[in-house]
């Protein structure tokens, strides 16, 4: 289900919940061809300030893209940008919470502004907004 923005209200929410694997981060540093060691290799890492190795910081925003095309507005949304801030590391094991959430309509540009999050557990780890064209409503 896709929802088109004149079924789109401030306050309204989707949410995407994932606990990050060794795999997640094996595919994703293969995919992405980022392989900072701090991802891959438990020595180096624990020399960094995290103490331990991390999941890629892009890898749990991408839980955002995830709620926006597939949930809210969902299937057929073009993503128009993503301004975002790391609050904490994700490490492997850890269930994180993609959360959007509505801010505004702007329905003469056909653009909807989204408040987004990122937890694991009560901890912010990802936070920003994003900025999305939801799809059209298909013509009776």
């Amino acid at each position: 289900m896709s929802y088109a923005i004149e079924d789109l209200q401030p306050g309204m929410s989707a949410n995407f919940v994932k606990t990050v694997t060794e795999r997640d981060i094996a595919l994703f540093g293969e995919v992405s061809g980022d392989v900072n060691p701090v991802h891959f290799d438990d020595d180096f890492a624990s020399k960094t300030p995290f103490k331990g190795r991390i999941a890629h910081g892009v890898l749990g925003a991408s839980y955002i893209s995830t709620v926006l095309g597939m949930k809210m507005p969902g299937p057929g949304t073009i993503f128009l940008g993503l301004n975002i801030r790391f609050k904490a590391p994700v490490r492997i094991g850890d269930t994180v919470t993609a959360i959007c959430t509505v801010r505004d309509v702007i329905a003469e540009k056909r653009r909807v502004i989204f408040d987004c999050a990122c937890k694991v557990g009560d901890t912010v780890v990802i936070e920003g907004e994003a900025t999305v064209m939801p799809p059209a409503r298909p013509k009776a």
